[in-house]
């Protein structure tokens, strides 16, 4: 909210809120418990106005700094806080708790250290409780800037005595005291719990995508070409869900989605159309004997609305999440099938093993049936038969190498568990459409960029376009 919106609020006596007032009674306890200075900001980053005793007293940390910096000689209303000097910093680190939705410790110029945790109301940010009174470095280090800073203004032996008001502040004991006011803000915020949990979730997958993206602006500087839909990821993707491997799955999600929103900036629209297709392309995969095609269907239109009803990336980036969280289950989870526990025993060690030369009997071993029982049993349950569905793992494995080293082709087919290059060749274009040197040469069939143009009219119907 700005500034403006903030006086109004103050000149018309705009009631406080009940929660934020219920949350300086328990901070206040917390602060005499804790020896902790303790402040209640409401949703425009300003102290409600109960605080004005508190703020205008001697023990508050920041008033005889805010004097020197400001030249506020004596505060008479909630209103003047407005000119602290170090508002900013506040705000910002206020911010950053709520972007988190946890603690936030941070220091001052003078080195106060502070912490802060956010307060919400019906999943409404509302507020948040602000704390310091504890110095971070040596009380020589403040008195030393103050008095360069308003050199004759005031005497060391003045600024010594007052800063000596506050103890020093060890960071394992800050971090024990930002935890304990966390607490105190999820156990005064409603419906708290599943709110602080997704906005955690949210955070934690936002600072993945993140660390993706600054992979992506170092590899690609502005001004330069832009990469390209990685399209042998999305069938990786499908074959870590086939594997039953969800951190794998979770790890390139998150690159397919860093690369769209790095090449479609403020383009939320053309995401979401990918991610549509991408969940697609997934439920494709669910469909097996032991999913029923009608179920798959079903589900996955109930996953093409949330996408629909996606307002943010945060949002999008969760649902994708939960959508592969569930697809993982349901990609040959072996459900219903007869022989579960034979075929699951016999994919675990093709998986483990498919980059080598492997025999049926072998895995028909593994499995604990006979060899024909188990050709039979696995082309029936798995809807292919054996050497396909060796021969699909390994090309996918093969596309990978192709497009994410340099190894020579001869070795690709090798580390993939194909006798020779030639029937290597031969078993990747069945698969491609086309040789492995040219899959190479056109970075693994991916197209130069993404636009509403690569989504068909059903898909751009559904947003209105």
């Amino acid at each position: 909210m700005t500034d403006k919106k903030s006086a109004l609020a103050l000149k018309t006596g705009a009631k406080t809120n009940p929660l934020l007032l219920e949350a300086l009674k328990e901070v206040s306890a917390y602060g005499q418990a804790t020896g902790a200075r303790v402040c209640v900001i409401d949703e425009n980053f300003m102290p409600i106005p109960e605080m004005l005793s508190e703020m205008t007293g001697g023990e508050n940390t920041c008033l005889y700094c805010m004097k020197n910096l400001s030249r506020q000689n004596e505060i008479k209303d909630i209103g003047e806080l407005g000119e602290h000097p170090c508002k900013d910093m506040h705000i910002n680190a206020i911010k950053e708790s709520y972007r988190f939705c946890g603690s936030y410790i941070y220091t001052c110029d003078l080195g106060f250290m502070f912490w802060t945790s956010p307060l919400f109301s019906n999943s409404r940010f509302i507020g948040s409780l602000l704390c310091s009174g504890f110095l971070g470095v040596d009380i020589k280090e403040p008195v030393a800037t103050l008095m360069e800073m308003r050199s004759g203004e005031f005497n060391e032996k003045e600024l010594l005595e007052h800063f000596s008001r506050f103890p020093r502040g060890e960071p394992e004991h800050i971090r024990a005291l930002a935890e304990l006011l966390l607490i105190i803000a999820e156990s005064l915020s409603k419906e708290s719990e599943d709110y602080h949990e997704t906005l955690k979730r949210r955070s934690q997958q936002q600072a993945l995508i993140s660390e993706q993206l600054s992979i992506l602006k170092n590899q690609y500087p502005p001004g330069g070409a832009s990469p390209s839909y990685p399209l042998d990821k999305e069938k990786m993707l499908i074959a870590a869900l086939r594997k039953g491997d969800e951190d794998a799955g979770r790890k390139l999600l998150n690159e397919l989605l860093s690369i769209l929103i790095f090449t479609n900036p403020d383009q939320f629209k053309s995401i979401q159309y990918r991610a549509i297709e991408l969940v697609v392309l997934l439920s494709r995969a669910a469909v097996s004997p032991g999913n029923a095609e009608e179920n798959i269907l079903e589900v996955n239109n109930q996953y093409l609305m949330r996408i629909q009803e996606t307002q943010s990336i945060e949002e999008l980036t969760d649902v994708l999440h939960t959508i592969l969280e569930r697809m993982t289950g349901q990609i040959f989870s072996f459900q219903g099938i007869r022989h579960a526990s034979a075929l699951q025993k016999a994919e675990w060690f093709i998986w483990e093993n498919y980059t080598r030369k492997i025999s049926l009997q072998e895995i028909a071993g593994v499995s604990g049936l006979s060899a024909p029982y188990f050709s039979t049993v696995f082309k029936n349950e798995m809807g292919e038969n054996l050497s396909s569905y060796l021969n699909r793992l390994r090309v996918e494995e093969a596309s990978r190498l192709l497009t994410g080293t340099k190894m020579a082709i001869s070795d690709i087919a090798g580390a993939c568990g194909f006798e020779d290059q030639s029937w290597f060749s031969k078993i990747f274009k069945s698969f491609t459409g086309v040789s492995p040197g040219k899959f190479r040469e056109q970075g693994g069939g991916t197209i130069s960029e993404i636009s509403e143009e690569n989504f068909s009219e059903h898909y751009r119907g559904l947003f209105g376009k």
